[in-house]
């Protein structure tokens, strides 16, 4: 039988230019390294710095690296925001594994070299990740899963109806059907050929939720642990981790923010901190702190209308559009990461008017609350601000896929999308 499932797929997706990209990372720091030993000796007095300590750790890094390479690969995962879930416990796995026969072995090792490469890698693994996005997907739909309006609206893929088992397949990434219903034998022994050829067998709706990010709100859907609240020691290990990150940025960016608050004052009357009362952790209150980015002399309006951001507000004064732009008008929450009241990734915490209004308009609203609010989150990196009902529903939808797959892997794949988005402006308003 031929083998549909790579006829598809561009050269990104293919192992060896993956490993050849990951061993470019390796080579980073090994050669950095060495160039900073040629050009001071005396770094050779430390025994981690040694001539053949570095070539090992650079041969160790290279076989974690393929080794992470090959277990990400075997994880099964969907296409889409999914197919990134792999990444992170892949190589920290290759890598902390490899780190503990060291440590348990008292084999010297060089931890810039090791550090460099593990921290590269990850970098490499999801650029492939967002250009593997970027590919055309034809998805053969069976009869008992007729095609989601989502799915015909997702850019980049084109539903295929499979009228019957005898359909030919060929040129088709993967098949998606409603696995939770009875369908007849005929289909049932099709879909193990299937399987058997290497075609991939996805159920619809995690199909359409991996590859749109988001979940649909006629229900509060199950988080993966099968329950509606996220996992509590994920809960309670991202709060620590959120404070100490918080307390260290504080520490280096005070002067920053220091200069920033003096600009802003310089720039327009009013305080150079804007507090408001929004909504947080398990709809509890609380003030949040932001750079002012709006003129304090703003005309008295309607106390909702007030609370949105419109395109183009002609209340953001000069130098609050560039901090707008690069996101860095919400530095001042590193305070309430530290008091608790916030995470440095999480739903974006409206005003509290705001959220009201919504929590009376949009079943399940307040069903975000369940996580802490963040600096940046989900929402944000694929939809950006938005105020007016109908906007705010389908933000929702983003939120709800956050809350579900709340975990590591999500965290880290939205920090990366906050540091593009710095960079190119996408999302901030």
């Amino acid at each position: 039988m031929e083998y549909y499932v790579h006829t598809r797929y561009g050269p990104w997706h293919r192992l060896r230019v993956q490993v050849a990209g990951g061993l470019v990372a390796a080579f980073a720091p090994y050669l950095l390294r060495l160039a900073m030993i040629w050009g001071d000796p005396n770094l050779l007095v430390g025994a981690n710095d040694g001539i053949a300590v570095l070539h090992l750790t650079f041969v160790l890094s290279l076989l974690c690296i393929l080794a992470g390479s090959l277990i990400m690969r075997s994880m099964s995962r969907y296409p889409g925001v999914e197919g990134s879930a792999s990444i992170l416990p892949a190589f920290s796995a290759a890598f902390g594994v490899m780190l503990l026969v060291l440590v348990m072995g008292r084999i010297e090792y060089n931890r810039f070299v090791l550090a460099g490469s593990y921290g590269l890698v990850l970098l490499w693994f999801y650029l492939v990740h967002f250009k593997e996005q970027r590919r055309s997907l034809r998805i053969g739909i069976i009869p008992n899963a007729p095609i989601d309006p989502a799915l015909s609206q997702i850019r980049r893929v084109e539903p295929v109806i499979l009228d019957s088992p005898e359909a030919n397949v060929g040129g088709i990434d993967a098949i998606a059907a409603d696995l939770r219903v009875d369908m007849s034998p005929e289909w049932e022994r099709r879909l193990a050929d299937y399987a058997l050829e290497g075609l991939q067998i996805f159920h619809i709706k995690h199909l359409i939720e991996s590859l749109t990010g988001r979940i649909a709100l006629e229900h509060l859907s199950e988080t993966s642990y099968g329950t509606l609240s996220p996992s509590s020691v994920y809960l309670v290990v991202k709060q620590v981790f959120d404070w100490l990150a918080a307390l260290i940025a504080l520490i280096v960016l005070l002067p920053l923010l220091l200069i920033l608050a003096l600009i802003i004052r310089l720039d327009s009357k009013g305080p150079a901190i804007f507090k408001q009362r929004r909504i947080g952790y398990r709809g509890k209150p609380f003030v949040v702190y932001k750079f002012r980015t709006m003129t304090n002399s703003a005309p008295q309006t309607e106390q909702r209308v007030a609370a949105m951001t419109q395109d183009n507000d002609v209340r953001i004064t000069r130098i609050g559009g560039v901090l707008r732009q690069t996101r860095i008008d919400e530095l001042p929450q590193i305070f309430n990461v530290l008091k608790g009241q916030m995470s440095w990734i999480g739903p974006r915490p409206e005003a509290e008017v705001l959220s009201r209004w919504y929590e009376d308009n949009i079943p399940f609203y307040r069903y975000r609350h369940i996580v802490r609010p963040g600096i940046t989150g989900w929402a944000q990196v694929n939809q950006g601000h938005v105020a007016e009902l109908e906007d705010v529903t389908s933000k929702l939808h983003y939120d709800f896929y956050y809350i579900k797959n709340f975990s590591p892997w999500i965290d880290m794949l939205i920090v990366v999308r906050t540091a593009w988005t710095m960079l190119t402006g996408f999302g901030a308003r």
